[in-house]
């Protein structure tokens, strides 16, 4: 199959490019090759590379930056993905388009499955759901695949921001009232290869398996990394000052992956498995 993904220099979008490159014919494109914001650039490369499936991986992350510019964010993350989809959608492409947890409020007091009503509370999660709503539009045929908290190998992630401050001795504050799915890309990227396999398009969530806090993860990251006595103080989310609110309570539920036979390992094999690729996990 012929696929052309989008964003193919970021963590989630190299990884991607690696492992389909194997047995498909892939293009990887970033900002380099075309401006997803500019529709006309967008969809004449989009069908010129005549691709079978788009993966839309790239996207601006930079949650705070969103709520700081959230028009911006509205014009890369969702317009943008419309100039992708609506290029797919003339190439015949089918397409994935990855999503995120902040689509929700974090209101409920569960897990939120698939097609359990969305609500945005925040500029980047507002950008992301205007994203789903063109790729439900616009491609026919189409994956949206939700995911939250990822941890990637290469640049800033939270692992390494709380190991980075342990080693320096610095005071560690943690918010306690922010729940989710700890996900390491290299479990999302081959849960996303599971899916494309199959032709069963519709609304994924893929995370990893267990929730957590933010206070409960920073702990688990230190004392598999070694630094048991390494104290945190947990604070509420009030207390840590930034420009974005992210939703208090919104792990994701894989239902629907989970009757495909597409199951991601616990949050903490996932943590585990990252250190020891980095050796950081400490020796017992």
């Amino acid at each position: 199959m012929r696929i052309l993904i989008t964003g193919a220099a970021g963590r989630l979008g190299s990884l991607l490019v690696a492992r389909l490159q194997e047995n498909h014919d892939v293009i990887g494109v970033d900002l380099a090759d075309f401006d997803i914001t500019d529709f006309q650039v967008t969809r004449g490369f989009i069908v010129d590379a005549a691709p079978e499936l788009v993966i839309h991986a790239a996207a601006w992350t930079d949650v705070d930056g969103c709520a700081r510019e959230p028009d911006k964010a509205l014009l890369m993350n969702g317009y943008g993905t419309q100039h992708v989809a609506l290029g797919a959608a003339v190439a015949g492409a089918a397409m994935l388009y990855v999503s995120s947890n902040e689509v929700f409020d974090g209101k409920r007091p569960h897990a939120y499955r698939e097609y359990d009503p969305t609500s945005p509370a925040n500029p980047y999660g507002y950008s992301k759901w205007v994203g789903e709503q063109v790729v439900m539009r616009h491609a026919a045929r189409h994956y949206i695949v939700r995911t939250a908290w990822l941890f990637a190998h290469g640049g800033k992630n939270f692992i390494q921001a709380i190991l980075n401050a342990a080693q320096a001795g610095k005071t560690i504050r943690v918010v306690v009232d922010e729940v989710a799915n700890p996900t390491y890309t290299n479990d999302l990227a081959a849960a996303i290869t599971q899916l494309i396999a199959t032709e069963r398009y519709g609304l994924y969530h893929f995370v990893n398996e267990g929730i957590c806090s933010r206070y409960v993860f920073a702990r688990y990251i230190l004392d598999r990394a070694g630094y048991t006595d390494t104290p945190i103080t947990p604070i509420a989310s009030a207390e840590w000052q930034r420009a974005s609110t992210p939703p208090p309570y919104s792990p994701l539920a894989n239902t629907a992956g989970r009757a495909l036979g597409i199951h991601l390992r616990t949050w903490q094999a996932a943590v585990d498995a990252f250190l020891d690729t980095e050796d950081l996990l400490a020796k017992r």
